[in-house]
């Protein structure tokens, strides 16, 4: 390392040792603040929620066929016999990658999608770490703003929903930024866009946020240094721009694609909805910060869980007024943060604040987006950086820096821990043996039944995905943020199966096996559905009955009725 390096913000020594420290760090972190999420992870998850099961089937999926078959890994076996049906939402390749080992050494699709939950966490305090350490050249600083960003209530509020797991993609990004623009040159440009590339195949949302604030900083930096024209810069600068641009190719251009033949795309008016509010600010799911949510249950309800912990928010406020007193190079990361702090809190409020509807129309990323709300990841990430400023400036007017920085540090993860009991993380049921038949038997089409058709019913066949992980067979059924219009039309009449009307709706996906989970109709439905079982035996094949679930082989179509 340079001498020039050193002083730009580096520490001297470190390297793999260090690093190992804060993987230890933030796994014992992880696991002690979610207690007792780890001793559960194989039979427990977010199976109450719909985004919950969506996750699970995505990673497995994405683990299971990045091994078998990478050259169809978009083409999930949902929607069948629709192709490129992983593009139809976020598709997770990133989440789906890190659950590799996990899914594979167990085949246990609910252990790999908590392994990469806590493993997400882990990745976000480590970028963290190393941004606010190469930023203020404090290790003490760095680690406290890691458990600030890493774990802020944020987070925890989305634990159905893997890709807003995936947070490291911004301190990692705006580390290998930092170090690009201290010292501009080829191979940092290449490394800065490959950080924004692999962002892309974790989560849309964040690869867009990592694109503004790249963006905003590629601005601020000469802005604040007075060297816009330093040509080594703006060199690099091209080089990340093109790296980035030629990574995400292969992934964008299907999506991009799609979304050209199928029209898929959001309005502006939907972020709306999706905004945050003043209350969001003061929600939290932290042990510390129940006390509030009964202060709030007085005022309008919050529309999502924003509020970065006292310790970040202390300490965000105290590291602003620190860093400009400081002049030098934290001014430099007070006003770069400060200004993204409050530019992301002012976002979140969406289109009626003002300033989102002008990034809306302005930067054609942001028309990929739909909750506006999220920015306050970016409100979580600023504070964070900003109280490492504080606790650097801080501990350097103390006697026992050392002491001192450890008290903040078990300070700030009280501030944030979040139990993840059985109120949570669920015990998932076990499958019917059906899916235990299913899984030795010839692959071919299955529709699951009941077959829902409008409205939050959609819903229901999130569940039917997880199901699937248990054969992989491809799938009649699917839910996802794009539903294809011939679903749809063809619902209503697919949800009387067996009946002829069905089974010409039917004819052009032709499924081979039917599963029907007979303790979800009514009383009235399930006997309906017994006599047309009855009915239609010539066409149906019984493999497995008990009281729950039927499954039955279909041997043939019945003739359509005549005109």
């Amino acid at each position: 390392m340079s001498q020039t390096d050193r002083a730009v913000g580096e520490i001297p020594g470190g390297g793999w040792r260090e690093l190992l420290a804060v993987l230890a760090g933030g796994t014992a972190l992880a696991v002690c603040l979610t207690y007792p999420f780890a001793l559960r992870m194989g039979d427990a998850g977010r199976v109450d929620s719909t985004d919950g099961e969506f996750s699970i089937w995505n990673v497995a999926w994405v683990a299971r066929t990045l091994v078998v078959d990478p050259r169809h890994v978009l083409d999930a076996n949902i929607f069948y016999p629709h192709l490129r049906t992983l593009l139809y939402s976020e598709t997770n390749l990133g989440a789906g990658a890190l659950g590799i080992p996990a899914y594979w050494a167990t085949r246990n699709p609910i252990f790999a999608t908590n392994f990469v939950f806590l493993l997400s966490l882990i990745l976000g305090v480590t970028g963290a770490y190393y941004l606010v350490r190469y930023l203020v050249r404090d290790r003490r600083g760095a680690a406290v703003a890691a458990i600030c960003f890493g774990f802020c209530p944020y987070v925890f509020a989305h634990t159905p929903h893997i890709q807003l797991l995936m947070t490291a993609g911004l301190p990692f990004s705006m580390l290998a930024f930092h170090r690009a623009a201290d010292l501009p040159s080829a191979r940092r440009g290449i490394v800065l866009g490959l950080s924004m590339a692999a962002q892309t195949a974790f989560c849309g949302y964040y690869a867009v946020f990592v694109i503004l604030l790249v963006g905003f900083a590629t601005l601020a930096v000469p802005t604040l240094r007075g060297s816009w024209s330093n040509l080594r810069y703006w060199r690099m600068i091209a080089v990340a721009a093109l790296t980035a641009a030629l990574v995400v190719a292969p992934l964008a251009v299907p999506y991009l694609q799609f979304q050209r033949e199928s029209g898929f795309q959001r309005a502006l008016g939907e972020a709306t909805r999706y905004s945050a509010n003043l209350t969001a600010y003061l929600a939290s799911n932290a042990m510390a910060h129940g006390w509030m949510l009964s202060l709030l249950d007085r005022f309008e309800h919050w529309s999502e869980v924003l509020f970065p912990g006292f310790v970040a928010t202390l300490g965000g406020a105290a590291g602003l007024v620190l860093a400009w007193r400081s002049g030098g190079r934290l001014r430099e990361v007070g006003v770069i943060y400060g200004t993204i702090t409050l530019l992301a809190f002012w976002a979140s409020f969406g289109p009626q604040a003002g300033l989102y509807t002008v990034m809306y129309w302005v930067i054609p990323f942001v028309t990929s987006l739909r909750a506006p709300a999220r920015f306050g990841l970016i409100v979580a990430l600023g504070l964070a950086v900003l109280t490492g400023v504080a606790v650097r400036e801080g501990l350097a007017r103390v006697k026992w820096p050392s002491a001192a920085g450890a008290l903040l540090v078990i300070v700030a993860a009280a501030d944030l821990a979040v139990p993840l009991g059985t109120g949570i993380m669920r015990e998932v049921p076990p499958l019917s043996p059906a899916y235990s038949l299913m899984s030795k038997l010839p692959a071919g089409p299955v529709i699951e039944l009941p077959f829902w058709s409008s409205g939050s019913e959609l819903h229901g066949h999130a569940r039917y995905m997880r199901y699937s992980t248990s054969h992989w067979m491809p799938l009649v059924n699917g839910y996802s943020d794009y539903i294809p219009p011939d679903f749809i039309e063809s619902a209503a009449r697919v949800q009387g199966f067996p009946s002829r009307d069905a089974f010409q709706a039917l004819a052009a996906r032709h499924p081979r096996y039917a599963v029907f989970h007979m303790l979800a109709y009514g009383d009235q439905d399930r006997a309906a559905v017994s006599a047309k079982l009855n009915e239609f035996a010539p066409y149906l094949a019984p493999l497995y009955i008990d009281d729950e679930t039927r499954l039955y082989e279909i041997l043939k179509f019945p003739p359509a009725p005549a005109p």
